[in-house]
């Protein structure tokens, strides 16, 4: 389990595509140290696990099904990611419970200066707008994020906005993401887990 809280940005050293999957290396720095094999790390946003590691560099297996709902199969060497390890037992749950398992993706709409902070607007696929709510939350390329605004029931192309304080968009990929650039999105899953149940409930 990941909380949303980024605590470093690491930088893909290669990725090697094939046909059924990928294999990153990510130079992850001090986010390596203390990773044993079989342990897990989120690489923006995605829950992926370490196969070796060896001076920093961290070699991660990608499954197809990973390329296809997320964004890693379209980045390239020398990118910046966002990097946080798995909660230990007993640690703070700052941010909300994000699991690493990528919903879909986004891409960046709009980015509105307020200051020292930003408002973004993304898109989002329509699957995922019922899971969206405002002020509920969701991670960003494994940025946990609160929603400030949604777009209306039934809109053919559903947005959301968040606020981006300095500190986030300082140390995370979303100070840099570009207008039109995809994104990574989890959304809440308790919304997720209770809409599996009122489908049960419904057919009993």
């Amino acid at each position: 389990m990941f909380t949303g809280i980024v605590a470093a940005r690491g930088t893909i050293t290669d990725l090697q595509l094939g046909p059924a999957g990928a294999v990153l290396f990510l130079e992850a720095g001090q986010q390596a140290e203390g990773l044993s094999w079989g342990g897990s790390i989120a690489v923006d946003g995605v829950c992926l696990t370490a196969t070796s590691i060896e001076q920093g560099v961290v070699r991660l297996d990608v499954m197809g099904e990973t390329l296809e709902r997320t964004t890693l199969g379209s980045r390239v060497v020398g990118e910046s990611v966002n990097l946080e390890r798995c909660v230990p037992a007993g640690g703070r749950l700052d941010g909300h419970v994000v699991q690493g398992h990528v919903d879909g993706v986004g891409s960046l709409l709009e980015r509105v200066d307020l200051g020292p902070w930003q408002r973004l607007r993304f898109a989002l696929p329509p699957r995922l707008a019922r899971y969206v709510a405002e002020k509920g939350s969701i991670a960003v390329d494994g940025v946990s994020l609160t929603v400030t605004a949604v777009s209306a029931p039934g809109e053919p192309e559903p947005w959301f906005e968040v606020g981006i304080i300095p500190t986030t968009l300082a140390e995370t990929g979303l100070g840099v993401k570009s207008i039109g650039e995809g994104v990574n999105l989890e959304t809440d899953v308790l919304a997720k887990y209770t809409e599996r149940l009122l489908a049960f409930r419904e057919d009993s």
